[in-house]
Parts: structure tokens; sequence; C-alpha cells
């Protein structure tokens, strides 16, 4: 499908107000959806932090959150030991888990120093955006 049919669908989608479309031509179908718009009488607030800013979590801890939607692997390979352990001391730039999305492996690092106080996931689960994966304890 070329990339005018496309985006003809899409302003279909916005048009008629739909979430979801579903066309077939030949041997060729396409399901287009978009999320549905929120009412702004029911959003909520977006959270003042600094950029760049990791939130505390309870008692000091700070949480690694999953950055996108997909399945949560501990191992860089089944067969490999994880990539951290409860107890592990963590800096940043170090990679704590693997999220596959689509087929792509994403590596997820570290952003601040600390110590792995808990793993919250579990290994080969799928997880969704902004999911905390760990809790460490700040150093």
């Amino acid at each position: 499908m070329d990339m005018d049919r496309l985006r003809e669908i899409v302003e279909l989608l916005k048009a008629e107000g739909l979430t979801e479309i579903t066309i077939s031509e030949g041997d060729e179908r396409i399901t287009v959806r978009r999320a549905p718009e929120r009412d702004a009488r029911f959003a909520e607030p977006p959270l003042a932090a600094a950029p760049g800013a990791v939130p505390a979590g309870p008692s000091g801890t700070v949480p690694i959150t999953a950055p996108l939607v997909g399945t949560f692997y501990r191992r860089a390979t089944p067969e490999s030991p994880p990539l951290v352990e409860v107890g592990q001391i963590v800096h940043p730039g170090d990679t704590v888990c693997i999220i596959e999305a689509m087929k792509v492996m994403n590596e997820i690092k570290a952003e601040t120093p600390g110590r792995v106080r808990s793993v919250q996931a579990e290994d080969g689960e799928p997880v969704e955006y902004g999911q905390v994966l760990f809790v460490l304890d700040p150093l």
C-alpha cells in the first residue's frame, strides 16, 4: 500500500472519530488503529520534575521503569545469567535488562547509581510503559 493511500485512511479515521478501521483490497488487508482521544476534563496533571530527573520511590528508593511496551528479559540470552541480581551495585549506563518490542531487543540501562533492592517484573512476561522493573537503593 502506498503512503498516500495510508494517509487518506488515517485522515478518514480522524474525520469520522474512529479508533480502528480495516480495509481489504484483493489479497491485501490493512488495519489501522489509533488511541482514542482523552477528555481533557479527566486528564491527570503533569508531574513537576526537573528535566532528566528520576522520580524517587518509596522511602528514598529509585525505580527503573520500562521506557516502552514489550517483553521483559533479565538475561542477554536464555543460557546467560541474569544481567543484574538483587544486592548488585549498578552504575549509570549498565544494562539491567532487555525489553523486546516488535522483534527488536532494546537494552535498558541504569540512569543512576544504586544497589538493586528488588526485581519487580517476571522474566519473559509483558511489561507496560512506565511499569517499575527494578527498585534501587541510591548510592
